[in-house]
């Protein structure tokens, strides 16, 4: 089992070291792991001019998955468009047609006090928010800038899904919900725009080969709402890229912090690319501070999706789990009764934990 690990910029090395540590003491309990690292985004521009240079994009397409860190910091702020660290992430998920990503808001029980809402409303919080990564308004064309008939500059993007686009994700929304709650919430903004409308009629015929699913649409400034007024009425929900951007990073802040939320990127055959949502951070970069975890999660995702090794998968998860029972808190999900430890300290103790 092949990982291409791409450590990112800021954080991301920090972080990535320590799922490393995990998956290397899995390795040593009998695993069959190979990892090889490659630079990417800023490090990747940084290394051969290029944030997706051609040895790392031959790298992810030969391995089985990939592991990233996040890119991207305001040493490359200036760089041309193509040339930016966020351009990487989106040309491997391109490249290697990843078109579903998969991110879980689940609470761990030990840090409901740590959420953004009152602990009644998250507590068994449990959401998987399924969002389109390839299409929409970060992908369509035309865009760019022009000079309007007043001479004033004007920015224009394209939102713009096909069928065939919206009707792969629903399939992969509904497989979701038949294994959770049967539940889907296919979020979109059809009183208003024209791929929203298409979006929904795509979405409840693909309904029709589901039965088993309860579908229900909601518009998108409702559904933003509803996450913060009543998280546990979601099981699955399904939506656009942009949509799905906004959404997914407002459901991290219900399970205490950002840095405790895992994403899969999964093509048509289950390989895929596992980072944590978060960003790159580089104000805390090199400072032994940044949580791992999400990280970490990430690769229990990459042993259960790619890999089909469920086992290990919830071998990490429970590890996890039983740190935070044990007090270990880094800055970001810290509490004065705690124990506050660093990156590589919440690193060193998933692996001891892995061990009991």
């Amino acid at each position: 089992m092949k990982i291409a690990v791409l450590a990112g910029d800021g954080i991301g090395p920090e972080i990535i070291a320590q799922a490393v540590k995990v998956l290397d003491a899995l390795r040593r309990d009998g695993l069959e792991l190979e990892l090889e690292h490659a630079p990417y985004g800023g490090a990747g521009y940084d290394a051969h001019g290029d944030p997706l240079p051609e040895p790392t994009l031959k790298l992810a397409k030969q391995a089985d998955a990939v592991l990233c860190g996040a890119v991207g910091g305001p040493q490359y702020d200036a760089l041309p468009r193509a040339q930016r660290p966020e351009q990487g992430i989106l040309r491997i998920r391109k490249a290697l047609g990843l078109f579903a990503n998969l991110r879980p808001a689940f609470l761990f029980e030990e840090l409901a006090g740590a959420s953004s809402l009152k602990p009644e409303l998250v507590a068994g919080l449990d959401i998987l928010i399924l969002r389109e990564l390839t299409g929409d308004i970060y992908f369509g064309e035309p865009r760019g800038w022009r000079t309007n008939a007043r001479g004033e500059r004007e920015g224009y993007d394209t939102m713009l899904y096909s069928e065939s686009e919206i009707r792969r994700i629903a399939e992969v929304g509904f497989q979701a919900a038949l294994k959770r709650g049967r539940k889907l919430c296919s979020v979109d903004k059809e009183n208003v725009l024209e791929t929203s409308r298409l979006w929904r009629e795509v979405v409840k015929d693909v309904a029709k080969n589901y039965p088993q699913v309860e579908l229900s649409h909601m518009y998108v400034d409702n559904a933003a709402m509803q996450l913060v007024r009543n998280p546990k009425q979601f099981d699955v929900i399904v939506t656009g890229n942009m949509f799905g951007d906004i959404l997914s990073d407002e459901a991290s802040m219900l399970t205490g912090s950002i840095g405790m939320l895992p994403s899969a990127s999964l093509d048509a055959n289950n390989k895929g690319l596992y980072e944590p949502a978060h960003g790159s951070a580089p104000d805390i970069a090199g400072r032994n501070i940044a949580n791992p975890l999400a990280t970490i999660l990430s690769a229990a995702m990459m042993l259960r999706y790619t890999f089909n090794l469920e086992a290990a998968a919830r071998r990490i998860e429970t590890a996890v789990k039983k740190v935070l029972a044990q007090g270990y808190r880094t800055a970001d999900i810290h509490a004065t009764e705690m124990r506050r430890v660093g990156t590589g300290e919440m690193g060193d103790a998933v692996v001891v934990a892995l061990k009991t």
